[in-house]
């Protein structure tokens, strides 16, 4: 895909699609509606009405709107302050419009972008959950995110404190791409703490909005960000969420677009794992390592285990657990006591080597090597 920065050099151009954007009640299903009958919002506003009208879903007011539109000084501002901040727009004719999010009905019309989107990332993956994590879902979220990274997948995420904060650090360190989509005005950092998060993923990847510069992050914009977090994705990883949290909203739209729902379960009394554990419920494929992930997407199995592998560094107690496992399983008790270390640190280790995917637990506690 190209990396240029589009419409930019043709101002005239681009204030049609950001005009047409302001016009009332022209939600973004019926945008796109329009560009399909006109091919260019130039030429939605140099239709007539009769010939607007004929647009599904366009109502008679809106049709006047875009006749009576006269607002074309703030639009000169908006794009002042987009080459301003040297941001991109990709609009969906554009050749570097994500492929997977023209699949949904309703679409941004464009997206303001800082970084690039690349022809890799239509090969992604979300991973979202709640922004007041615990250390299990901060550690198990990073590690998912760096070994679907390591695997050649893009990390897509909300730039939001917990998990997408964490997501986005594990692509990172696995040295993939991950993409950041905002709930407000590109040109806004929210939370100011990600401000080194934001810059290193517009160097390894993209942030995203398809609000408009200035735009804060209020609350009622984040349902809509979460449609485009599905809508780029194949599947939708949920890592701890309340019953209420947004997360859950991401894994609906995931599955009104058809794509795939994993969660990762956790302990009945957390508050953080009652989303995640109804989800699974509910019908959420359940996620005990990153082969449960990539099992169900279109990567090449070989490739993607070497991938792995390689970025998975053993620490020398996990080498000589895995030797004492080579052999057969064996109880916890048994690790411990042929180990010499204590229970409190032979359980983070165990729980490390299992979220990394070079063990599973059985009944009882025993513990197995797995064939990666």
């Amino acid at each position: 895909m190209s990396n240029a920065k589009v419409h930019i050099s043709n101002p005239k151009d681009l204030r049609y699609w950001l005009g047409l954007n302001c016009i009332p009640k022209i939600g973004k299903a019926v945008y796109k509606s329009l560009i399909n009958r006109f091919h260019s919002p130039e030429n939605v506003f140099k239709a007539s009405i009769e010939e607007l009208l004929e647009v599904e879903g366009l109502k008679k007011e809106s049709a006047l709107a875009v006749k009576r539109f006269k607002e074309w000084e703030e639009i000169e501002k908006e794009i002042s302050l987009i080459q301003k901040h040297n941001v991109s727009i990709v609009t969906i004719k554009d050749n570097n419009f994500p492929k997977n999010l023209l699949t949904i009905n309703d679409p941004p019309p464009y997206l303001y972008v800082k970084g690039n989107i690349l022809e890799q990332d239509n090969l992604a993956v979300a991973v979202v959950g709640t922004r007041t994590p615990s250390h299990y879902g901060i550690t198990t979220a990073e590690r998912l995110a760096r070994e679907l990274a390591e695997a050649g997948l893009t990390v897509v995420s909300g730039l939001a404190r917990g998990i997408d904060s964490a997501a986005h650090r594990g692509a990172l360190s696995g040295k993939g791409r991950t993409i950041a989509v905002l709930g407000c005005g590109i040109d806004i950092i929210y939370p100011q703490e990600n401000k080194k998060l934001f810059g290193e993923i517009t160097e390894n990847g993209a942030v995203i909005s398809e609000y408009p510069m200035g735009m804060p992050p209020i609350p009622q914009n984040f349902p809509m960000r979460n449609r485009i977090i599905s809508g780029l994705s194949h599947g939708v990883l949920v890592v701890e969420a309340s019953l209420k949290s947004g997360s859950l909203i991401t894994a609906r739209l995931a599955l009104d677009y058809g794509r795939d729902v994993f969660a990762l379960p956790g302990a009945i009394t957390s508050e953080r794992s009652k989303g995640t554990n109804k989800l699974i419920k509910d019908g959420a494929k359940l996620i005990e390592c990153t082969e449960d992930i990539l099992d169900e997407l279109p990567v090449q199995r070989g490739v993607r285990k070497e991938n792995i592998a390689e970025n998975r560094d053993l620490l020398p107690e996990e080498e000589n657990i895995l030797n004492l496992l080579e052999g057969s399983p064996l109880l916890i008790d048994t690790i411990i006591q042929e180990t010499g270390l204590s229970v409190s640190k032979i359980n983070a280790i165990l729980l490390d080597m299992e979220i990394k995917g070079f063990i599973g637990q059985g009944p009882g506690k025993i513990f197995y090597k797995k064939q990666v």
